[in-house]
C-alpha cells in the first residue's frame, strides 16, 4: 500500500534533500539551535510535508496551492543556506552543492505545479 504522494518524484527528492540539509545543520554552532538551525530544518521539512498534504486534498486547485507553499519553503531554505555561508557555518563547496540541488528541486516542483489546474470546473 502506498499513499498517492509517495509515488511523486518531487516528494521523494524533497525527502532526500531534507535529510541532507538536516545533516548539514548538525554542524551549525549550538547558539544557532533555536534560530537558524531550527529555521532551516522546519523549512526543509515543510517542502515534503506540503506536497503530501496537498496530494490528499479534494481538488487540483488545492494541491496547486500546497505545492506553491513547498516552493516558498524551498526559497526559505535557500535563504538560510546563504545565511549559513555568510556566517561561516558551511564551506563554499557545500553551499554550491546544496544550492544546485535546491535549484533543481525548485524547477521540478514548479514544472509539476504547472501540470495542475488552478481552478476546478
Amino acid at each position: 500500500m502506498d499513499f498517492k504522494f509517495e509515488k511523486l518524484r518531487i516528494w521523494q527528492i524533497s525527502m532526500v534533500f531534507g535529510e541532507m540539509i538536516f545533516g548539514m545543520s548538525k554542524d551549525f554552532p549550538k547558539e544557532e539551535l533555536y534560530s537558524l538551525t531550527s529555521q532551516i530544518r522546519r523549512a526543509v521539512d515543510s517542502i515534503a510535508l506540503n506536497i503530501a498534504e496537498g496530494a490528499t486534498g479534494n481538488s487540483q486547485a488545492e494541491f496547486r496551492k500546497f505545492v506553491g507553499y513547498s516552493l516558498r519553503s524551498l526559497a526559505e531554505v535557500v535563504t538560510c543556506l546563504h545565511k549559513a555561508k555568510l556566517r561561516g557555518y558551511i564551506e563554499e563547496e557545500s553551499f554550491q552543492n546544496s544550492y544546485k540541488q535546491a535549484f533543481d528541486l525548485m524547477n521540478s516542483i514548479a514544472a509539476f505545479r504547472n501540470t495542475l489546474k488552478s481552478t476546478d470546473k
